[in-house]
């Protein structure tokens, strides 16, 4: 009977295998050619087809096409960054596969949120995707077109915005554009009140690029470009120069300097005897410069692990085009990133990121652009031809017979007041190269802990960065030439030569200006997340946070620790509600108020889940968002132990009391306070966003006010004269808690999408408008008129005199005498052609009182930063434009290129002084070798607006059909061209693309290629 059983088992097999292998045989493949688009229709490239637990089939071309050959009826995925995955049947008519979009996950901060439920006073720009047709070099370029509340400098009008680069204290240049991923913007009180202190101003988060679970992907992108001058400084040549310097001397009563002989041979008769010397010649300088780049992105993975990797080089040059400069100035970066994600158990996660930085920027041991701003160009020659030299005069050639010889054919010039010189010091006095090394190790933990309690998980990370900077070069000695001109028989030659230094070249490389800088930062928190009875969704964050921070030199690091905890409640997606909870520690603060608590709330309506709204076809999305907080924040305060008083030896001596014997006084540096405590920023805002027109619209505004009180100051006004002396210098006035600022904005965006006919358009506007306050001074104490109060004006407010034209002859001269009009108290003495004044209090005399308030300086970014972009996409081919706007500040014409006085290089602007003939059009006041006193300070006349709108980005993009180039290692293939920096609008556009002492403003032109392989 068994023998049987076993018999009848082993046949049943037997056939349900013969059975299985005959339908295997039997099962038909079929072949599957489709498209992968969104719900608009546009393609999606590069989405992946595969099927459960094997390797990707195949990817999605750019036009979003796929093929494929596979069972009928069998089930395979699509998959692509940005959608939904989609399980599709195959059948042998499937020609389309659409997915929807994915609620994107955002970093807002120790958690994540959907796009469709970002807290209030959040903004977001995915920078990955916006490389992708936005080519840029620097991480925040261009962000205020994209983020509201951003004015590209900071966040909402407040000058210290923390960044943080995957949750640790970073600077945004240590990570290039190509790694990042996203950038968070976090405005409001209620979003920064976790990060305690140091987030009080403001947060922005930058979240590199992770792996994902796809086949290993590789993209390569390299750009050259060309950067070219946009405007340079003007200045007089040397004949010119010394016309309207004698007429300077003779405006002050003084005797000509230059002959007339003079000033005609230094317009061009003999350059090396009479030298006019353009720093910004061709000569010396090139057309242009280029720069370059490369990079490779490596990533991919499965589930149990995927991993990213970044590689990088670039290279800029310079404009300086001769001597060491020609081939040393130039800076270099080099970059490598490797970040990792495992899944150790099903329970743990880990994470891994590290990178390096190694950057150099070479360059010589003068500053040309400085010097270019400030000597006068007849005042040497740069170099002297030898063949000018005396044949008889053997003793100057033996003097430069060791000399260091340029081309072959010059020597250095110089005089005894110039014996050093840029133009010396870059063919001769050697080279200089600053050296950087950043390191930055970043780990983390994320543990899932519903064995103790369903939803709730455990996450930490630790990040350790360094880097360390000098600079190392040699600096040689070298001698400079003066020569002494003779003419014979009608030929002009150099009789003799005046030497002035050494040549020296020791051959010891010197190491200097070394600087190192150490940060730990570490955080650990606890997240739980749970929903009840399908409505009720409650999630939580409790936190520790510190970092540390510590730089060479300085004693004392910056540290920094806080608590959180936050709660929040959303029902059915439609009412939200968030509390916060800070505790804040600092150290500046005495004993007893070293700790505090921030506390912050925000509350939202999604008015479009409503019955009243939800039927209205247009309407996708329509949220109001309200928040306030208060935080406490030390990081206007640098000082440490600032509530002490202290007192220190002058190291000097005094007159005692024993007829002369000297004795050393100990002096007071500040009076102690135990009752200092933090400063406040107290802030309330509210918020609108939505979609329209199934999300081919979209805006979203905030409204806020913040005051920051109890900003903590030494204010001597508010003691008794006698608390401070001026010498020996000396206070008791100790720190305290006073003054108060307010601010009040709105931040704005709107965004339109469609596809009309075969263009796909994009548009975008963003803004921020602002206004600052002086809410609390002590002026009463301080002015004697109101209005030079302080208090009820901006922050950023420029102050300065009111002028009322120009003193036009000896009779109004004569008239400011104190009597029958004001007179300046200002040390010079007046003449036709200075600056006349409107005196405010009537007091006779023009001086510091008079200062009233002229305009916003803008300081922490203009009152009003807007910003546009438009794309159009036509098939593979997309333009891309950007512009950005700045508008309602002022600033004050008062670097020595306006306030030319005593022997100052005369820039283009003097030469519409005033003069007895042109003083109906004079534009500038008479010129002077004085001190000019009472003309060069701060006016109203000397007041230029900022307003500006800048053409800033033009980029044209296009990618190559991969029908042209069947391969299977080469993916993708694009290039693009952009031009950066290329327009200004501007009433005062020749002051705004000046750099005064330093290196020009340039526009770039771009070639870039990218493939993907």
């Amino acid at each position: 009977m068994m023998k049987f059983l076993r018999n009848a088992l082993a046949l049943c097999v037997f056939f349900t295998l013969f059975v299985g292998v005959i339908k295997g045989q039997d099962a038909v493949k079929i072949p599957i050619k489709a498209v992968v688009r969104d719900i608009n229709g546009n393609p999606v490239k590069g989405a992946s087809i595969t099927i459960e637990g094997n390797d990707v089939l195949t990817i999605a071309n750019q036009a979003g096409e796929f093929s494929l050959s596979i069972e009928e009826n069998s089930t395979f995925t699509v998959n692509a960054k940005g959608y939904k995955t989609l399980p599709v049947i195959a059948l042998a008519n499937l020609k389309q596969v659409t997915l929807t979009k994915e609620d994107r996950l955002i970093n807002v901060g120790f958690k994540n949120a959907t796009e469709s439920n970002l807290p209030a006073g959040v903004s977001s720009v995915n920078l990955a995707q916006l490389f992708e047709k936005n080519f840029i070099t620097y991480g925040l370029d261009g962000m205020e077109a994209f983020a509201p509340g951003f004015n590209g400098n900071n966040l909402w009008g407040m000058n210290t915005s923390f960044i943080l680069i995957d949750g640790v204290p970073r600077d945004v240049n240590s990570v290039t554009p190509n790694e990042i991923e996203e950038i968070t913007f976090l405005k409001s009180a209620s979003a920064v009140a976790l990060y305690g202190s140091r987030g009080a101003k403001g947060v922005i988060l930058i979240t590199t690029k992770r792996g994902t679970a796809t086949k290993q992907k590789i993209n390569v992108r390299s750009n050259i470009g060309l950067n070219t001058p946009k405007r340079f400084a003007q200045y007089l040549g040397s004949s010119e120069y010394m016309t309207l310097y004698n007429e300077a001397l003779s405006n002050d009563g003084l005797a000509a300097a230059y002959t007339p002989e003079t000033i005609y041979n230094h317009s061009g008769v003999n350059p090396y005897r009479y030298p006019s010397v353009d720093y910004y010649a061709s000569e010396y300088l090139k057309n242009s410069f280029s720069r370059y780049d490369g990079v490779a992105e490596i990533s991919g993975g499965n589930d149990r692990a995927r991993y990213y990797t970044n590689v990088g080089f670039a290279s800029t040059g310079s404009l300086l085009n001769f001597g060491e400069a020609k081939e040393n100035n130039t800076s270099e970066r080099f970059n490598i990133r490797g970040n990792v994600d495992m899944q150790l158990t099903k329970a743990l996660k880990a994470r891994v990121d590290a990178s390096a930085v190694f950057s150099s920027s070479g360059g010589v041991n003068t500053n040309y652009w400085a010097n270019a701003a400030t000597l006068r160009p007849h005042l040497f020659t740069p170099l002297i031809p030898i063949n000018l030299l005396e044949q008889s005069d053997e003793v100057s050639k033996a003097m430069i017979k060791n000399a260091t010889i340029i081309d072959g054919q010059y020597i250095l010039g110089g005089t005894q007041l110039d014996q050093t010189n840029p133009f010396a010091a870059i063919y001769a006095g050697g080279n200089n190269k600053f050296v950087q090394r950043q390191f930055q190790f970043t780990t983390g933990i994320d543990a899932d802990l519903k064995g103790i309690l369903n939803g709730l998980t455990f996450s930490t990370t630790m990040g350790v960065d360094y880097l360390n900077s000098y600079n190392q070069g040699y600096r040689n000695g070298y001698a400079t030439y003066q020569p002494n001109w003779t003419t014979y028989a009608g030929t002009t030659m150099i009789g003799s030569l005046t030497r002035w230094g050494e040549d020296t070249k020791t051959g010891v490389q010197n190491i200097a200006d070394s600087y190192y800088r150490q940060t730990i930062s570490l955080s650990g928190q606890f997240n739980y997340n749970t929903t009840i009875r399908n409505n009720h969704h409650i999630s939580a964050v409790l936190l520790a946070a510190a970092y540390r921070q510590s730089q060479s030199e300085i004693y004392q690091p910056t540290t920094n620790s806080n608590l959180g905890l936050q709660l929040n409640y959303d029902f059915s997606h439609k009412y939200f509600a968030e509390i916060t909870g800070a505790v804040v520690r600092s150290p500046k603060m005495p004993p007893g108020n070293r700790i505090a608590l921030s506390p912050a709330a925000s509350i939202g309506w999604r008015l479009s889940e409503e019955p009243f709204l939800k039927k209205v076809s247009f309407i996708n999305d329509l949220t109001l968002t309200a928040s306030a907080g208060i935080l406490n924040t030390d990081l206007d305060f640098d000082e440490y132990f600032a509530y002490e008083s202290i007192y220190t030896g002058t190291g000097g001596n005094w007159y005692g009391w024993n007829d002369g014997t000297g004795t050393q006084s100990t002096d007071s540096r500040r009076g102690s306070n135990m009752d200092l405590t933090f400063a406040k920023r107290k802030e309330i805002s509210i918020g609108i966003k939505g979609g329209m027109f199934k999300n081919q619209f979209n805006f979203g505004a905030n409204v806020f006010r913040n005051n920051i009180t109890g900003i903590i100051g030494q204010i001597n006004v508010l003691y008794p004269n006698y608390f401070t002396t001026g010498f020996p210098s000396s206070s008791f006035v100790p720190y305290s808690n006073y003054n108060s600022d307010q601010r009040t904005g709105l931040d704005f965006y709107l965004n339109f999408n469609k596809r009309i006919g075969a263009i796909d358009w994009t548009f975008g506007a963003s803004g921020t408008y602002y206004t600052t306050k002086a809410t609390k001074r002590a002026d009463l104490l301080t002015y004697e008129n109101s209005y030079q109060y302080r208090a009820g004006r901006p922050l950023d407010a420029i102050w300065g005199l009111k002028s009322n034209g120009f003193y036009m002859d000896a009779n109004e001269v004569a008239a400011a005498d104190g009597i029958s009009s004001a007179k300046p108290a200002f040390g010079s003495a007046l003449a036709p052609g200075d600056i006349k004044y409107i005196d405010q209090n009537g007091d006779k005399i023009i001086d510091d009182k008079d200062q009233v308030y002229l305009g916003r300086g803008g300081w922490f970014g203009a009152p009003f930063t807007a910003g546009l972009n438009l794309t159009a996409k036509w098939k593979n081919l997309t333009l891309f434009i950007l512009g950005t706007g700045r508008f309602g500040g002022s600033a004050m014409k008062s670097d020595n290129y306006f306030w030319v006085n005593g022997s100052d290089k005369y820039s283009a602007v003097v030469r519409d002084r005033w003069t007895p003939q042109t003083k109906n059009t004079a534009t500038f006041p008479r010129l002077t070798t004085l001190n000019g006193d009472n003309n060069f300070r701060a006016s109203d006349f000397w007041l230029y607006s900022t307003d500006r709108f800048d053409l800033s980005k033009v980029q044209i993009s296009y990618t190559i059909s991969d029908k042209l180039f069947k391969s299977k290692v080469l993916k993708e293939l694009g290039l693009y061209v952009a031009g950066f920096n290329l327009l200004t609008i501007a009433k005062e556009r020749e002051i705004l693309e000046l750099n005064l002492g330093g290196a020009p403003q340039t526009r770039l032109y771009n070639l870039g290629v990218k493939a993907m392989f």
